[in-house]
C-alpha cells in the first residue's frame, strides 16, 4: 500500500451540498476536501465571514481542506487582469480562513487561433508573477494545473513555468487526465516535472477521444506513475476528480452493470475511489 498520501478530492463532484459531501466521504473513510464549489457556489465567491461559517461547518464534522479548488488564472490572457487579481487577493484571504496554504490555479487561456500563443509568454510570466510574489509574502503555496488550453497545458509549457517561479511558494500539480486530453505522453510528463510535483490530481482518460474514464482504464500511466512516486519518497495528496457523471462505459465497474446508465453523483465518486485504492493495493 501507499504510505504517506492522504485521499482527498472535489467533493462537488458528489453532490452541490456540503452537507451531502461530508456524507459520501465519511462512507469513503475520507476526511479532506480540496474545495471548489459549495452549495452550489465558487468557493472564492463566497465573503470572508460566509468562508467562516463554512469552516464552522467542516470544523464540526472533522473535515479539513487540502488545497482551495480556485478558478485563479482560469481567464483569458487578453483579459483585464485587475478584477482578477484582486479576486486572487481574496482567494488568498479565504485560503487563511480555512486553514490550508495551498490554492490551486492555472496559467491562463490562449489569445485565440488568430494569434500564437507564443507571443503572449512575457505577459503570461509577468501576471503569474504577480501572483507568486503575493503568494510569497502571504504564506500561499500555488499549485499549477496542467488544465488543457492554458499556457502551461503540456509538460513543456508547465517546465517553463516553473523554472521561473518553482520554489516554497509555487509548485507543480499533475493531472494525469489533462495531459492525455492534449496529446502528451504522461510518463514524458512525470520525467520533466518530477523535482516540481507537490500534488496530484487523480483521473484518466484515453487517448483517442479525451474521454475521461476511471483510474486505470486510460492512456494516463496512472498505475506506474503512482508507483514511481511511490518509490521517490512522495508525501501529500492524491485528488479524485472524477468527472465521471455521463460515465456509460466499462459496465462492469458500475456498481449495478448495466451499460448506459448515467451516474449519480455519489456513484461516479465512489467509483473513481475504488478504482485508485485497487491501483494503491497493487503498487
Amino acid at each position: 500500500m501507499f504510505e504517506n498520501i492522504v485521499l482527498t478530492g472535489f467533493a462537488d463532484e458528489i453532490a452541490a451540498s456540503l452537507d451531502t459531501q461530508m456524507q459520501v466521504l465519511e462512507k469513503l473513510h475520507m476526511n479532506h476536501i480540496e474545495m471548489r464549489g459549495v452549495d452550489g457556489r465558487n468557493f472564492v465567491e463566497y465573503s470572508a465571514d460566509q468562508a467562516r461559517e463554512i469552516k464552522r461547518r467542516l470544523d464540526d464534522k472533522g473535515y479539513a481542506l487540502s488545497a482551495v479548488g480556485s478558478p485563479i488564472g482560469k481567464i483569458g490572457i487578453k483579459e483585464d487582469f485587475a478584477p482578477h487579481m484582486e479576486l486572487f487577493k481574496h482567494t488568498v484571504e479565504l485560503a487563511h480562513i480555512m486553514d490550508t496554504p495551498n490554492i490551486r490555479m492555472f496559467s491562463f487561456y490562449g489569445p485565440g487561433e488568430q494569434e500564437s500563443f507564443k507571443e503572449y509568454r512575457g505577459k503570461v510570466m509577468e501576471q503569474l508573477g504577480q501572483f507568486a510574489e503575493y503568494a510569497a509574502a502571504n504564506g500561499i503555496v500555488l499549485l499549477h494545473e496542467n488544465e488543457k488550453g492554458i499556457y502551461g497545458d503540456t509538460a513543456e509549457g508547465c517546465l517553463d513555468i516553473l523554472k521561473q517561479f518553482a520554489g516554497e511558494h509555487f509548485k507543480a500539480v499533475f493531472d494525469f487526465a489533462n495531459f492525455v486530453q492534449v496529446g502528451q505522453d504522461t510518463l514524458e510528463a512525470y520525467e520533466m516535472l518530477k523535482p516540481y510535483i507537490a500534488y496530484i490530481h487523480v483521473k484518466d482518460a484515453i487517448l483517442k477521444d479525451g474521454s475521461v474514464v476511471p483510474a486505470g482504464y486510460g492512456d494516463g500511466n496512472v498505475k506506474e506513475i503512482l508507483g514511481r512516486l511511490k518509490a521517490a519518497g512522495y508525501k501529500g495528496y492524491l485528488s479524485l476528480e472524477p468527472h465521471l457523471s455521463d460515465f456509460t462505459g466499462f459496465s462492469s465497474l458500475e456498481q449495478d452493470g448495466q451499460i448506459g446508465k448515467k451516474l449519480s453523483g455519489e456513484e461516479a465518486f465512489t467509483l473513481a475511489h475504488d478504482a485508485l485504492i485497487k491501483i494503491l493495493e497493487e503498487i
